[in-house]
């Protein structure tokens, strides 16, 4: 495809541009077409249509994109290694916890500066499904706020204040699935043709059955299998994480489309980080485990070439709780080096803190590190101690046997250790879904509790609450300072609060 083509296209929503923004626009077109197509040929047969579709997409967003947000896209071209600094340092809070709605965080921005914070993670704030709904993940509306957390034009004015005080937004983007009571989802029980092909659904169990012989279980406990029967749809419905969790299917073009325009429309309100969820999952292939396939990098390579034409100043995090070996190409790798996202979580680093804490040894740690694969100099790691979600021991069965242990047995050492099982343990935190065929557990808790701080308070003990608090220290000065990214702090965490059952 001639560039002067999809520019062209891209321009019919523009047509009052001034020259010099027609031109920095057409140098944006210039760098990252190549890169959208590469990424959509790898993927749509129909590449150059959609690709001319998205075109119209970004002309629709980038006319109502706001001066001030134009002019830190133009700032953030300049200074493309912006989220590399030194001072940046995150904070990841639920808005409710820590403030009560919207409003009470842009009250609170004057504590978030106190603490150095130049990134704050909202957790899922997006219009979820009434009842359950995985913490906020299973998304009913992309355009809505939660209405107890405040509306759309709140969060548009706190993500001005947070950006005139120099902290970015990240909000979450769920990228596998919807609600069950998302529009699409709606459309598709309707019975529309179009909207249930934004959807994997099966007349019956031949499909689903041949998926499921490599498939895992997220939630063994409490969501067994990955398809569900709706009696609306008539037909099993793909749902990785549960019933009401319904996998969206992006070999559909529209849904890249439809996540596009959604990415855009929000970087418009001023969010400047999206946490890309479940990034893993998105692609789907019969006889494998349907996680960080080839075709998840291609697409994210497109979305991102597409977004740094039409909102340069955002950045793409992506949550890929993988091994170390898959982990790597959500920064990328091959022909998607530093072509994909932006950040990526370091869950090694993380588990191997803990791994430490419990072993007093660091011959894993320093085994797991070195055998690390290096990043794109483009990109950065997003490092921490605990977040929302549980541990999982991600203990490479060849990092350990290098070190003289044996992967399985460490890893129910440390779920052992963390659940306060283990003989001398000062962890107390609690067990989510073992799965029954491995015999992995994962642990949830605070790292308050986790380092020992509310079995040493119990106790009474001066000496261990000490030494609780200094494991607390340890642990934060090791994630904060390997560099190569962005810190980020857990809400609670800078004043040591303890689990809350």
């Amino acid at each position: 495809m001639e560039r002067g083509t999809f520019l062209a296209r891209l321009l019919e929503r523009l047509p009052d541009l001034e020259v010099y923004r027609a031109a920095e626009l057409e140098a944006r077109v210039h760098r990252h077409l190549p890169d959208l197509l590469e990424g959509l040929q790898a993927v749509y047969p129909e590449a150059e249509e959609v690709a001319l579709r998205a075109a119209e997409v970004l002309g629709r967003n980038l006319a109502e994109r706001p001066p001030d947000l134009q002019a830190l896209d133009l700032r953030r071209i300049h200074t493309p290694d912006w989220f590399q600094k030194p001072e940046m340092c995150g904070y990841i809070a639920y808005t409710e916890r820590f403030a009560g709605n919207l409003r009470g965080v842009a009250e609170r921005i004057p504590y978030l500066k106190e603490l150095g914070v130049r990134y704050l993670h909202l957790m899922p704030l997006l219009l979820p499904r009434e009842g359950e709904n995985d913490g906020g993940y299973a998304v009913a509306d992309y355009r809505q706020v939660r209405p107890d957390l405040g509306t759309m034009d709140d969060l548009e004015a706190l993500c001005t204040r947070l950006r005139q005080e120099g902290i970015s937004l990240c909000l979450d983007l769920v990228l596998n699935h919807v609600a069950r009571e998302h529009p699409w989802a709606l459309a598709a029980r309707r019975g529309d043709p179009r909207y249930r092909a934004y959807f994997y659904i099966y007349p019956d169990r031949t499909q689903p059955d041949a998926f499921e012989r490599t498939l895992p279980e997220v939630f063994p406990d409490f969501a067994p299998g990955n398809f569900t029967w709706d009696d609306e749809l008539e037909g099993w419905v793909w749902t990785t994480f549960n019933r009401w969790q319904w996998d969206v299917n992006w070999s559909n073009p529209e849904v890249f489309l439809e996540y596009l325009d959604l990415i855009l429309w929000l970087a418009n309100k001023g969010v400047e980080v999206f946490r890309l969820d479940a990034i893993a999952f998105t692609w789907k292939r019969l006889g494998t485990n349907c996680q960080n396939q080839p075709e998840v990098h291609a697409l994210t390579q497109a979305l991102r070439a597409a977004v740094r034409i039409g909102a340069p100043a955002v950045a793409f995090k992506a949550e890929a709780i993988v091994a170390p070996e898959d982990l790597i190409a959500y920064l990328g790798t091959g022909k998607h080096y530093g072509k994909v996202s932006e950040l990526a979580y370091h869950n090694t680093l993380m588990v191997q803190i803990w791994s430490s804490l419990a072993s007093r040894d660091t011959r894993l740690f320093t085994q797991a590190l070195q055998r690390f694969p290096e990043k794109p100099p483009s990109t950065a790691w997003a490092t921490y101690l605990r977040c929302h979600d549980d541990i999982g021991w991600a203990i490479s069965d060849t990092d350990a046997a290098a070190v003289g242990l044996d992967g399985a047995a460490h890893r129910r050492f440390l779920a052992d250790f963390y659940q306060g099982d283990f003989p001398g343990s000062f962890a107390r935190g609690l067990p989510f879904q073992e799965n029954p065929q491995t015999g992995d557990r994962r642990t949830s808790g605070m790292a308050a509790s986790l380092a020992g701080l509310e079995a040493a308070l119990e106790s009474g003990n001066p000496r261990l609450v000490n030494l609780a608090i200094e494991r607390l220290l340890l642990a934060h000065a090791v994630f904060i300072g390997y560099g190569e990214g962005i810190p980020l702090i857990y809400m609670g965490d800078e004043l040591g609060l303890l689990n809350d059952y």
